[in-house]
């Protein structure tokens, strides 16, 4: 370590031994905190939804069709796949059925 090095760490380390420690609130401690009253939340949530880019019917027919077709294809995997290890897990153990 050169001086100009032990130097630096030896002012930050001052640093710290002189700076204020923050303030921690024990966890649970209650704050003041103003409620936002009814009216004001559903105006709010109203102009949310106006920003919202809802999907186009054809979009969602889609969307729709998509997902049902891959859970067909993912159901007959699974399907396929049980069937198989059923009977070789059967036919490693003897058993005939």
């Amino acid at each position: 370590m050169n001086r100009q090095y032990k130097r630096l760490m030896k002012k930050q380390e001052e640093q710290k031994k002189n700076a204020p420690r923050p303030v921690v609130k024990p966890p649970g401690s209650p704050t003041k905190k103003e409620r936002t009253k009814p009216r004001v939340f559903a105006k709010e949530v109203a102009e949310e939804l106006r920003r919202v880019a809802w999907p186009t019917r054809p979009e969602v027919v889609a969307y729709s069709l998509v997902v049902l077709v891959s859970v067909i294809i993912i159901g007959l995997m699974i399907y396929v796949m049980d069937t198989v290890f059923t009977k070789a897990v059967l036919a490693l153990f003897g058993v005939h059925t």
